[in-house]
């Protein structure tokens, strides 16, 4: 390839990446920008199948699939399915870096109500160790839908920073307001799904088809600006961040019920990958019924 034509695909490619950006709105849904989902849920879940139907409240929670881009220094995450509007936990953990920990401590920032060190002693796969988390929970605060998120480092020896990021309410662009937010994260939720996984409790169900969901876009300097590839861990937890449901990304094998108590749950001991990952301009490969996940560059 000549000079002239290897600068006419590098303008192409980066034009073709701008589009992906421009292309995507943070409204809690998987637009075309996202491309196809990177994995799929396979378990029925054990928290409740949402029936209601509409963008802010939902009587149940499932993880349906995932949706990834990175553009213009910035993670778009899209988590298909519904958080129960009882303040049911979404929980995100990010392993970006060296370090992290593969046990979680008891001695993290205290968040949400100290709910990170509520979780200390989960444990999770051999080759996963997170150096960042993002939770949040929505409800009726008084006057309508509004969901409450936090942030925090996982220093490998504990401590770091963390902090309330703030509130927003259902399928808005709006920043996160009334926390401390200074990589300027943004995060919503469409509830909207009535399709997906069924109420099984983990019988063998699938999330295929949903884009609807949580939302986030993360600054990659919130997540310790990655260069390459990173993995996602994903799961519903109680409103007290007390008890994990059988909703995780990557999956679990079809038959597993609700995991209780965080304190008793370690991953390693379950088949599967219970994280995915994330390379760039995410692309799907093929699902194994554990939820197994590997993404490649375009």
């Amino acid at each position: 390839m000549n000079k002239a034509t290897a600068l006419l695909a590098s303008g192409l490619l980066l034009s073709s990446l701008a589009g992906v950006a421009s292309a995507i709105t943070l409204d809690g849904t998987a637009e075309a920008g996202y491309g196809a989902a990177i994995v799929t849920q396979t378990v029925g879940t054990g928290f409740g199948d949402s029936n209601l139907g509409v963008v802010d409240y939902a009587n149940g929670s499932e993880l349906d699939g995932v949706y990834a881009s990175i553009s213009g220094g910035t993670l778009y995450l899209l988590l298909a399915g519904n958080v129960e509007s009882n303040y049911n936990k979404l929980e995100v953990y990010f392993d970006t870096k060296a370090g992290g920990q593969n046990v979680l401590r008891a001695d993290n920032p205290n968040v949400d109500f100290d709910g990170l060190n509520r979780q200390s002693g989960l444990k999770f796969d051999a080759g996963f160790s997170p150096d960042y988390y993002i939770t949040f929970g929505g409800g009726y605060d008084g006057s309508g839908y509004r969901l409450f998120a936090n942030y925090a480092e996982l220093a490998t020896g504990g401590g770091g920073a963390g902090y309330y990021l703030g509130s927003n309410t259902a399928v808005t662009n709006a920043p996160l307001g009334g926390g401390t937010n200074p990589d300027n994260i943004g995060i919503t939720i469409n509830n909207s799904n009535t399709a997906g996984v069924n109420g099984s409790g983990g019988g063998a169900s699938s999330g295929a088809g949903v884009t609807t969901g949580a939302e986030f876009a993360i600054p990659l300097s919130a997540i310790g600006n990655p260069s390459g590839c990173f993995t996602v861990c994903a799961f519903i937890n109680g409103s007290g961040h007390d008890y994990l449901a059988n909703q995780v990304l990557g999956g679990l094998p079809v038959g597993t019920g609700n995991l209780g108590d965080p304190h008793n749950v370690d991953f390693s001991q379950i088949a599967g990958n219970q994280y995915f990952s994330v390379c760039g301009q995410a692309t799907p490969t093929h699902t194994t019924t554990w939820g197994q996940l590997k993404s490649s560059y375009r």
